[in-house]
């Protein structure tokens, strides 16, 4: 333990020491030096004095210290090595206690040179020297001056370790020197100096301006550099020589160690720059003139080569100055910096290189000077570009190692790796990246390029400096410098640059960050980084990009801190906007992570470009072609894969350090990401590469997962590879995720980089099938999903792109792009916004949009996923659409029938989910949107099911139209007036279809609308389902529509519906259609396109009568209804006379329907009173001023009271007046024009000669036809006219006369045997029978119409005879026909029908009619009775020739029944004249019926004849009772035609000489005996004076007489000759007629009066009898029975005689 020097135990032990030291001085010096010793002695004393005199006794020494030392200096002056050594030591004891006065220090100096001089004891020197000048500061000025020239000039001595010695010494007074100023300084700290101010810069005058300590530094380093620039000193007295390398090291150390001194003080600061740096600057000039190689001598100057150790020691001052006084020497420090540049430059030897490199690492280390570079040059105007400067002599010092094997440096072995020049120095130094990676081979961390193999070595830890060669102050030779040396600290330095440039940057963008407000006031430091970095963006970047030599590096860690170096720059660059550098580094990186000669073209672009520029020979067009063959022995492989490219390469390989590469860039990108701007496009591009080489595949939601080897030469991955490969595809998804916290600007680079990088992928999908490259696509996707919260930014150039894809022909790229954009559209729904999207309606149908793009893409894979995914947002987000509706309806609806089935079914799935369970939740005016689409699937023609069900749910859209009317009417109406007012301000017209309807009827037109296009839609089913349903809707909600709007519907719908069916109709092809496909067989009467059209025509004629008929009076309030009424009558009509069966006789059924109204005229008040019981004002809507935008509306009542309107319109009947009567005749007549058209048109027979096509109408539709008549005719009776009469029979003759085909006669016509009318018959009956009431019961002037009526009946009673002809076609009767019906494919044939039935029906109505009508006037005028006998006479004539039997009986009885009325009548009108010309052909009637020219039927029995026979009698009876008698009012010609007959039909006339045969048939006994009695009853009725011709004569009678006379005569006698044979049959027969003629006489002479025969015939008829009598005997029991009869009359013949006398004769 060391005591205090100033403690008294010290003192006293001083005290004792030095009396010690006096004692042994004088001991040595008895002998040899007396003085010395007496000396010694008197100290002694003096000592002892001193310590009893003071109580301060260091004091006291110190006072007197001179006289104290003097004794030992004496004893050093004897020049002896004992008594030397001794009193050095105690001199020594009295510095260290600090009892040395100035005085003294200098006597102790002065014989310490003189020792020097004499060169004793030089170490012991030395030490005293030190202890003196450290232990205190006595020593000034001159002595100082002298202390230290005496160190000095001991350091050349001859002797090495006084020399070391004397060296060090003399640093450490030099810091001694300046410790004390620095103290000095301290001291004087707080006292504030005026220094004079210093005129002009002589250091002379600025001396005296220091303090003491002060000066003497001054003084020193002044001569220090005096003494280096080889010039005599000022203050160091004495030198006698110097080496320039030590005057450089202690100005080094001084200038290290002091920098205050020369920053504080002004005197200091002026040496520096007009010493220091002049100096060092003309000291460098060898080296800079140095050109290795060129050693002629061209420069007289001695010191012409570099010498090593001075170079070396320049270059540390330069360190010092520059790193301390940088901001005292701009100036001076440009010009330092240049020449470090150039002492890189190739041509300087090998070791200045290092030294260089070594101080310019120095410079790296330092952040705060790099920026200072800048600020003082690089922005300055006309400066030099020193950092650039600095940072280009890096770059290319580090190229030029590579490209050039230095001649300079023995060791630079260029032998391949692995050969020598790894030897000793790859095993001591190899990097820590040197590890064993295969088998025994021992990889040294290196740098290759093109073959050039340099090792890498670890110079320093990162952010230090620590040098070799420049600590090498003993060296005088150049060492040599191991190979890679130079590079390492190069690199090392770089490495360093980036992090200083980093730290600084950093700190300044934190701070400015911080101070945002003001900080281009505060900082404008950053802002000369910023220009730094982008005035001159090449400076910094060129030299990083010697990071390429990234490519180079065989080592891990080396290429991660290139990398991590490379990555800090892209940040940085990027943060500070600068794009072109910022690009490069990433190129950079992104080469670096791609396979070696990969071609990418996107990375050889601007920034690639501009690397170019910097570095010609590492980059050359496209590819990086860095790593060669020869070196790949040091890459890793983990990976072979395909490149990805359109056209098909072989495979390209991945190494560790590509993979390593990867990492950086996914880092950069995910840190960094804010800043890449447009260089997201390097990255990505990069990624997908890698990406596609690794082989990693899109999985759900946009995540890369490794996917199944891709087609070609599959992938593969090593297990390092593989292990490493989720943990890539993991940071790639986070890499996207993390784009959420990009800021908008960032997030639209990424996206249009991504996009870019898609359509690059498109380009070489185009037209190949191969796996396109899904990165982009998917991670758009990715990117979408993350940024769900800001989608609206984005989501245009997002989804834009996405649709491209959509279309691409690639089908898994599309397909992805597909999926990527439904996702995305689903999640953007699904996610909950802020505000949420029901509150935000333009960013809903933002989202939707794209959805509704995607319909224009053609692929049908595409418009499945669309549709899909609208299914599951229905599903998901039906509820919410709201404005988005007509956008997803939109999209369901975009459905075109060269989609195929499977589309179309998943759209109806979405249209059916839709209106069973969101009609109510979408905004009504979207209900019209859902009618279209709904509409659009029945028209589709790919699936018939789709289209039938789709009618279905119309009818259920309409459903709900009709439950949910109030609700819609009141939001449609909202809507309408908004839409109202818009539409005002921009004065425009609203434009909506059927405008002026209200909007809720509008929606009900649309959906008529549909359904009527869907009527005449090519499919029959479809026709037929849509028909049934449009009607079905009108007429069940059709009471909802407001009155005009049943205008359109009338005109808009319903007759233009009739339009197209009717045209579709007329046009259909009548090719037979085959059977449906597969098995449906088409019934027959459905295998013609003409045929399912018949059918659909008669569906809608049929449902729009319908409609005319059950809203009849709704429509009569319309203004056109009139005009309706002739359209729809005008459709019947072209129907009724279509050429197709079904069709005409579905427009009569139709026709009928509308005619079945009555107008109940009588109940229109009942049905104002039920209206106002119900408390409805009756309105009427005017429909003139329902029209216009301006119209009164009659709003006031509600739906409700709109609905019982409408229902009460079955009540509600037109106001009573003349106008509906009229309105309604016109109407009926209008009807019947109609009817009169058809039924002229469809009955007129074919002109021509019958052709085969000629269309013949068939029985039920004539039948329907005329049964329309009797209901319309109740209409029009009131002006039915005989025109009008006419043009009916017209018609019903024709329709009469229509034959049928033979294949349908067994099912119309009764068998030939039945009398049965045809329904036809009976209707054309009816419809007469209709009439002829009505005339009945009408006013006089109809009956002229009877006559016409019978004309009608009696044309049809002609065909019972003579069927008519249907023009000219040949028709079989109908007996024929019937036995070759079996014949059913023989073509058809036409059949007459059987008119026996319906002709006598018609006669039996004329006799009812006549037996009404006799006496009208017309009938008689008309001669209706001479007709009608003249019909008749026809099969009355024909009798047994009649085609039927009961025809001629019948005319006989309907005859008889005429005349019983008819000739009263006729004799009644006798004297007219009107009845003449009936009697002749009645005459001629009775004369054809009796005689008649026909034979009876053989077969016919003898009650039929005798049936027969009487007939014929009952009309000889009739003559009898109803003309004979009144012969007189009865023309006479007539009469005597009538005696004619029967004067031949009579007994007598009947000719003797009949055949056989002929008797057999013409014996009519009965029917002569009648004649024969009528005669003679007429002859005897009265007396005729004069016999007119005609009547029975007498003359005839006597004849008679005598020929009965005779033939019985001949009789008797025969039969008396003839014995038992039987006489002939004639001659019996004679015999009979004779005594029936004689028994008809007896009795009409008994019934005569007796005066009107006269005498002669009653002799002769009693001049028989005797002849009668002898008959009696004959055997014939026949002639017996008449002879019975005959003799019978006479008894009234027998009585007595009378005499005369009583008849007064007598």
């Amino acid at each position: 333990m060391k005591m205090s020097t100033s403690s008294p135990e010290a003192v006293k032990k001083l005290l004792e020491n030095m009396q010690t030291d006096l004692r042994s001085l004088s001991m040595e010096c008895k002998k040899k030096f007396p003085p010395v010793k007496e000396a010694a002695e008197s100290g002694i004393v003096k000592i002892k004095t001193i310590a009893a005199r003071n109580t301060d006794i260091l004091a006291a020494l110190k006072e007197n210290s001179s006289e104290v030392v003097q004794p030992f200096l004496m004893g050093c002056g004897t020049k002896e090595p004992k008594i030397t050594q001794l009193c050095l030591a105690a001199i020594q004891r009295l510095m260290s206690h600090e009892v040395v006065s100035e005085a003294a220090a200098g006597n102790i100096i002065n014989m310490l040179w003189q020792l020097m001089e004499n060169g004793l004891e030089e170490l012991k020197l030395l030490q005293t020297v030190l202890v003196l000048l450290t232990t205190n500061t006595v020593v000034h000025d001159e002595v100082l001056s002298k202390a230290i020239v005496l160190c000095f000039r001991l350091h050349f001595t001859k002797d090495n370790i006084t020399n070391n010695t004397a060296a060090a010494t003399v640093r450490q007074v030099v810091t001694v020197v300046f410790e004390r100023m620095v103290a000095e300084d301290e001291r004087f700290k707080g006292i504030v100096e005026h220094p004079p101010p210093v005129q002009g810069n002589t250091n002379r005058r600025s001396v005296s301006t220091l303090r003491p300590s002060a000066k003497d530094a001054y003084m020193l380093f002044q001569d220090l550099c005096q003494l280096v620039n080889a010039d005599a000193p000022y203050w160091l007295v004495g030198m006698t020589e110097m080496t320039r390398t030590f005057g450089l090291e202690l100005l080094e150390s001084v200038l290290n160690d002091f920098p205050g001194v020369f920053l504080q003080h002004q005197e200091f600061s002026f040496l520096l720059k007009e010493r220091v740096c002049p100096l060092v600057i003309k000291l460098f000039s060898p080296n800079i003139k140095f050109r290795q190689g060129s050693s002629s001598a061209a420069s007289p100057v001695p010191v012409e080569k570099p010498y090593f150790p001075i170079c070396m020691r320049l270059l540390r001052v330069v360190s010092v100055l520059i790193k301390h006084f940088y901001s005292l020497l701009v100036t001076e420090c440009e010009i330092f910096l240049s020449l470090l540049v150039k002492f890189l430059d190739g041509e300087k030897p090998q070791w200045l290189r290092a030294v260089a490199v070594e101080s310019v690492h120095r410079l790296c280390v330092q952040p705060h000077l790099l920026r200072s570079f800048c600020q003082s040059y690089d922005m300055k105007q006309h400066s030099t570009k020193v950092f650039r400067d600095i940072v280009n002599a890096l770059g290319s010092f580090i190229q030029s190692l590579f490209i050039v094997p230095n001649a300079g440096n023995a060791a630079a072995v260029s032998a391949p790796a692995g050969g020598s020049g790894s030897g000793v120095q790859g095993a001591a130094q190899g990097g820590p990246g040197a590890g064993g990676v295969s088998g025994n081979l021992t990889t040294q961390a290196a740098f290759e390029y093109r073959g050039t193999w340099i090792p890498l070595m670890t110079v320093s830890v990162q952010g230090s400096a620590k040098a070799t060669y420049l600590e090498m102050l003993d060296k005088v030779e150049p060492p040599s410098i191991p190979e890679g040396y130079a590079m390492s600290v190069a690199f090392s330095a770089l490495l360093d640059l980036v992090r200083g440039i980093t730290t600084m940057i950093e700190r300044e963008l934190s701070a400015e960050e911080e101070a945002a407000a003001e900080f281009r006031e505060a900082h404008p430091d950053q802002e000369c980084y910023a220009a730094v970095l982008a005035g001159r963006p090449q400076s910094v970047f060129q030299c990083l990009f010697c990071l390429c030599s990234i490519h180079f590096s065989t080592d891990e860690t080396a290429t991660e801190n290139i990398l991590k170096a490379e990555l800090t720059m892209a940040s940085l660059c990027g943060r500070l906007g600068l794009v072109t550098p910022r690009d490069a580094f990433i190129t950079a990186i992104c080469k670096a992570s791609l396979p070696p000669h990969y071609a990418l073209t996107v990375l050889s672009s601007n920034a690639a470009n501009f690397v170019c520029n910097i570095m010609s020979y590492s980059i050359q067009g496209q590819s990086v072609q860095i790593i060669s063959p020869s070196s790949e022995s040091h890459q890793q492989v983990v990976a072979v894969g395909q490149p990805l490219s359109a056209q098909p390469q072989g495979t390209v390989v991945l190494t560790a350090k590509n993979i390593q590469c990867m990492r950086t860039l996914l880092n950069l990108a995910h840190c960094h990401g804010a800043v890449l701007g447009t260089s997201w496009q390097l990255v990505l591009a990069t990624l997908q590469h890698l990406v596609w080489i690794l082989g990693l595949k899109p999985g759900v939601g946009g995540a890369l997962k490794p996917g199944r080897a891709v087609e070609g030469p599959s992938t593969v991955l090593t297990t390092a590879v593989m292990t490493d490969l989720p943990v890539i595809s993991n940071i790639l998804s986070r890499l996207f995720e993390s784009s959420q916290y990009l800021d908008d600007v960032s997030l639209h680079h990424l996206i249009n980089a991504l996009c870019s990088l898609s359509l690059e992928a498109m380009e070489m999908a185009y037209g190949n099938n191969k796996e396109p490259s899904l990165f982009a696509v998917a991670k758009l996707l990715e990117t979408g999903l993350v940024n769900m919260d800001r989608i609206e930014i984005l989501w245009r150039p997002l989804t834009g792109h996405l649709l491209e894809v959509c279309q691409h022909p690639n089908s898994r790229m599309r397909e992805w792009g597909a999926e990527a954009l439904t996702a995305l559209i689903k999640a953007g729904l699904a996610f909950k916004h802020d505000p949420p999207l029901a509150q935000n309606q333009r960013l809903q149908l933002l989202l939707l949009n794209p959805l509704k793009e995607l319909s224009n893409v053609l692929h049908a894979d595409i418009r499945q996923k669309q549709l899909e995914s609208v299914l599951q947002i229905l599903q998901s987000q039906g509820d919410s659409l709201g404005p988005g509706w007509p956008l997803v309806l939109g999209v369901i609806g975009a459905i075109r029938n060269d989609q195929g089935e499977s589309l179309i079914r998943t759209a109806f799935q979405c249209l059916q989910l839709v209106v069973t369970d969101f009609l109510p939740t979408m905004p009504c005016t979207c209900l019209q949107i859902v009618v279209d689409v709904a509409g659009s699937f029945g028209l589709q023609n790919q699936e018939l099911n789709i289209s039938l069900t789709s009618i279905g749910l119309l009818w259920n859209i309409s459903d709900y139209f009709f439950q949910r009317g109030e609700t819609i009417t009141l939001e449609l109406e909202r809507e309408e007036e908004a839409l109202q007012k818009q539409a005002q301000e921009k004065g425009e017209t609203l434009n909506r279809p059927f405008h002026p309807a209200p909007p809720f009827d509008c929606l009900w037109l649309c959906l008529y609308a549909k359904l009527g296009e869907l009527c005449v839609d090519p499919r029959p089913a479809v026709r037929k389902s849509a028909g049934q349903t449009l009607f079905s809707t009108i007429a069940a909600h059709g009471t909802l529509l407001q009155q005009p709007t049943w205008h359109i519907v009338v005109w808009k719908v319903l007759f233009h519906l009739l339009d197209c069916v009717r045209t579709s109709s007329t046009t259909a092809d009548k090719e037979k259609i085959e059977s449906g496909g597969g098995n449906i067989l088409i019934h027959h009467s459905r295998d013609t396109a003409e045929k399912q059209w018949a059918e659909t025509w008669v569906l809608t004629l049929a449902g729009v009568a319908r409609i005319f008929n059950t809203r009849r009076y709704l429509l009569q309030q319309l203004g056109d209804f009139f005009e309706a009424w002739e359209v729809l009558l005008n459709h019947i009509q072209s129907a009724a006379l279509s050429k197709n069966n079904e069709v005409s006789l579905a427009a009569l059924k139709s026709f009928q329907e509308i005619l079945q109204i009555v107008t109940p005229v009588k109940d229109s008040d009942k049905a104002g009173d039920a209206l106002a019981a119900m408390g409805v004002p009756p309105v009427l809507i005017d429909p003139i001023s329902a029209s216009g935008p301006g119209r009164p509306l009659l709003r006031s009542d509600s739906l409700v009271e709109r609905l019982t309107r409408y229902n009460g319109a079955e009540l509600q009947a037109p106001p009573p007046g003349e106008e509906s009567a009229l309105e309604d005749s016109a109407l009926w007549w209008s009807a019947w024009n109609t009817w009169y058209r058809t039924g002229t048109d469809s009955t007129r027979p074919p002109s021509g000669p019958a052709e085969k096509l000629s269309f013949i109408p068939s029985q039920p539709y004539l039948t329907a036809l005329i049964q329309i008549f009797p209901a319309l005719y109740q209409h029009i009776k009131a002006n039915f006219s005989m025109e009008d009469l006419k043009k009916l029979g017209v018609i019903l003759h024709g329709a009469v006369s229509v034959p049928i085909s033979s294949d349908a006669s067994p099912f119309i016509l009764p068998s030939y045997t039945e009398a049965v009318l045809t329904s036809l018959q009976e209707a054309v009956l009816t419809a007469l029978d209709v009439l002829q009431k009505a005339i009945c019961v009408g006013p006089e002037n109809l009956q002229v119409m009877y006559p016409a009526i019978f004309e009608q009946l009696l044309l049809f009673v002609e065909f019972s005879c003579k069927p008519p002809q249907y023009g000219r076609m040949e028709t079989k009767h109908v007996a024929n026909a019937k036995y070759n019906q079996i014949q059913l494919f023989a073509p058809a044939e036409w059949v007459a029908l059987n008119y026996v039935p319906f002709a006598e029906r018609s006669l039996e109505v004329v006799v009812d009619l006549y037996h009404k009508t006799a006496c009208h006037k017309a009938v008689i005028n008309e001669k209706v009775l001479q007709n009608i006998i003249k019909t008749l006479r026809m099969p009355l004539g024909l009798k047994y020739a009649c085609p039927s039997e009961s025809t001629w009986k019948l005319a006989v009885s309907s005859l008889l029944k005429v005349l019983s009325i008819g000739l009263p009548v006729a004799r009644q009108h006798a004297s007219s004249g009107k009845f003449d010309t009936m009697w002749p052909e009645l005459a001629n009637a009775f004369e054809d019926f009796l005689f008649t020219k026909s034979t009876p039927p053989d077969n016919l029995s003898i009650q039929e004849f005798q049936k027969n026979e009487a007939i014929d009698v009952e009309v000889v009876q009739l003559i009898s009772t109803e003309i004979l008698p009144f012969a007189n009012f009865i023309p006479k010609d007539f009469v005597g035609q009538i005696m004619a007959m029967l004067n031949k039909g009579s007994i007598h006339s009947q000719s003797p000489s009949f055949t056989e045969a002929e008797i057999d048939v013409r014996m009519r006994e009965e029917f002569s005996k009648v004649c024969f009695e009528t005669l003679l009853q007429f002859s005897f009725s009265n007396k005729v004076s004069t016999p007119q011709e005609g009547y029975i004569s007498r003359m005839a009678l006597s004849v008679l007489l005598k020929r009965s006379q005779d033939v019985l005569r001949r009789y008797v006698e025969d039969e008396r000759l003839s014995g038992r044979c039987p006489l002939p049959r004639q001659q019996v027969t004679e015999i009979i007629f004779v005594l029936k003629a004689i028994s008809t006489l007896m009795d009409s002479l008994k019934k005569t009066q007796p005066e009107n025969v006269d005498g002669n015939t009653w002799a002769q008829v009693i001049a028989l009898y005797p002849t009668l009598v002898e008959c009696i005997t004959c055997s014939s029991s026949e002639v017996s029975s008449a002879l019975k009869e005959a003799l019978g009359p006479f008894k009234d013949f027998m009585q007595p005689p009378v005499s005369r006398v009583q008849n007064g004769e007598s």
